[in-house]
């Protein structure tokens, strides 16, 4: 897809689960599974995915998926999979290096938005995946990622995230942002404080890059709301603008953990919002 004078694509960046009833909060486990069956964990299938944006003189991604630097524990706990896709080779798919990229949006610095941010070398130290970009965050949420509450602690591992304060490439945002002409960065405070989705549009075609707001097609549906949510009645007020705005404008709305629909356009009947159309972009 073409967006003002960026080409953009998907990359496909791992696999992974998470538990069910935490992805899809107070709805009951047989009205989820219909759509996203469960393993003998109660794990659904997900992925992270990022978007490639490309103008000639930059190379934007949004967001880098959970990285390589989990322990062997957690990797068994979330089912990390890298058989059939990593940021790198999707990269690669493209003609690019990890060292063409020239700027990281991070919606936020959940493990599984920020992993692949950094990486560690052969004799086992930090180093930067993207080198020569530089990184964007809100800075609210930057400063609740130092200081999360025992709730949400276990989503942030500053091994993802602190090096790039250290080495001076973390620009710390505050507040909505127009990045250039096609790009928009909206905080956003139902998931965690100061999410950030991004907007990225020209005069004829919108996508919405939700992020955590709409994870996954199921998502759509307002009371479908993750019990990972700080606050949830937040998300919900935010899901509700954004979705209307959508289905009015005819956007894409991208989502980040789908591994089925990474894009779709909706609509709205009695019974709410759903996917009118499944896009690829």
């Amino acid at each position: 897809m073409q967006i003002g004078n960026y080409k953009i694509k998907i990359l496909k960046t791992g696999l992974f689960r998470l538990d069910g009833g935490a992805m899809f909060g107070v709805v009951p486990k047989p009205i989820w599974s219909r759509t996203n069956p469960p393993d003998d964990s109660n794990r659904i299938q997900m992925c992270t995915n990022s978007l490639l944006l490309e103008n000639g003189e930059k190379k934007i991604l949004i967001d880098v998926g959970v990285g390589h630097k989990l322990s062997k524990k957690l990797n068994e706990i979330y089912a990390v999979d890298y058989s059939d896709y990593t940021i790198e080779q999707s990269l690669l798919n493209e003609g690019l290096k990890t060292t063409d990229i020239t700027d990281v949006i991070l919606t936020h610095l959940h493990f599984d938005h920020a992993g692949g941010s950094t990486f560690v070398d052969a004799d086992n130290k930090l180093q930067v995946t993207f080198p020569n970009a530089t990184y964007y965050v809100q800075k609210k949420h930057y400063e609740w990622a130092m200081n999360p509450t025992e709730r949400d602690k276990a989503s942030f591992f500053p091994n993802d995230f602190q090096i790039l304060t250290d080495k001076k490439i973390l620009n710390l945002l505050d507040g909505e942002i127009k990045f250039d002409d096609f790009i928009e960065l909206i905080p956003v405070n139902g998931h965690t404080r100061n999410m950030q989705i991004v907007k990225i549009s020209d005069d004829k075609n919108t996508i919405l890059y939700s992020a955590d707001l709409v994870p996954m097609s199921a998502h759509i549906h307002l009371p479908f709301i993750m019990g990972y949510d700080l606050f949830p009645v937040v998300t919900l007020e935010e899901k509700r603008k954004y979705l209307n705005l959508a289905k009015e404008n005819d956007w894409h709305i991208f989502l980040e953990h789908d591994p089925f629909v990474s894009s779709a356009k909706i609509d709205k009947n009695d019974k709410g919002f759903y996917v009118k159309e499944k896009v690829e972009i």
